[in-house]
């Protein structure tokens, strides 16, 4: 008979204290971001030759909105990878050449959201409660 598989249920609580810490932490990168939009200050990196305007509406997205996400436990993992692509993008792309402590909050929340990405949401989560009632 196979032995199963179980998850610890510290493994559940550091997902959730990693969801909650970083989401606290980015959201106010993304209200930033929402304050400058609601001011019409649409001045804003362009890396990726996408419009300046665009570049500010995606990456107040990947804060804010997937910052909240994350925060809720809710589509962790695709919030995660958002949020990652434009941490990648800040700290190798726009800050290239920079210090690393000029780049270490884009850097930290890169590894964060890495590190949601493969470990999940965890138990403590709305993710978990829509797997375990639809499937």
């Amino acid at each position: 008979m196979a032995k199963k598989y179980t998850i610890p249920v510290s493994l559940d609580f550091a997902a959730l204290i990693l969801r909650i810490g970083t989401g606290i932490l980015i959201l106010p990168h993304g209200w930033e971001k929402l304050q400058a939009i609601l001011a019409g200050n649409w001045v804003f990196p362009d890396p990726l030759n996408i419009g300046s305007s665009t570049t500010l509406v995606l990456t107040f997205f990947a804060e804010f909105i997937c910052g909240l996400a994350i925060l809720l436990g809710l589509f962790t993992r695709p919030a995660a990878l958002v949020l990652a692509f434009v941490m990648f993008v800040a700290g190798f792309i726009v800050q290239n050449g920079n210090p690393v402590n000029d780049r270490e909050s884009a850097l930290l929340f890169l590894t964060l959201s890495i590190v949601l990405f493969l470990l999940g949401p965890g138990r403590f989560s709305f993710d978990q409660r829509i797997v375990n009632k639809y499937f």
